[in-house]
């Protein structure tokens, strides 16, 4: 942090000073038709035209991606399974008692 301010930039994030209208443009083609005049990026397009993300490609970023969403899983497969299987010994339980009854 001793380091001279002319290194560094006075501006936050380590920007350099100077004309942000001389900077340049995007020039992506907006919904009027005309040019972007936004400052573009390293990419040359500004940060609403940079392009969209292609998603996760790995396996790692797949799984985390499935997961950033992950409400409570009442609709998943395995609760869905889970819940037939317990309908299914619910039912086999009634049918016993009524059998039971019948015989008692």
């Amino acid at each position: 942090m001793n380091e001279p301010h002319a290194k560094r930039g006075w501006l936050k994030n380590g920007n350099l000073p100077g004309n942000p209208h001389s900077s340049p443009r995007c020039h992506a083609k907006t919904r009027k038709n005309s040019k972007c005049k936004s400052p573009a990026m390293k990419n040359g397009r500004c940060r609403m035209h940079g392009g969209k993300s292609t998603g996760p490609r790995s396996k790692e970023g797949l799984e985390r991606s499935k997961k950033a969403n992950w409400k409570h899983g009442f609709y998943s497969k395995e609760s869905y399974h889970e819940s037939q299987l317990v309908n299914l010994l619910l039912k086999q339980f009634l049918m016993e008692v009524k059998r039971a009854r019948r015989l008692g």
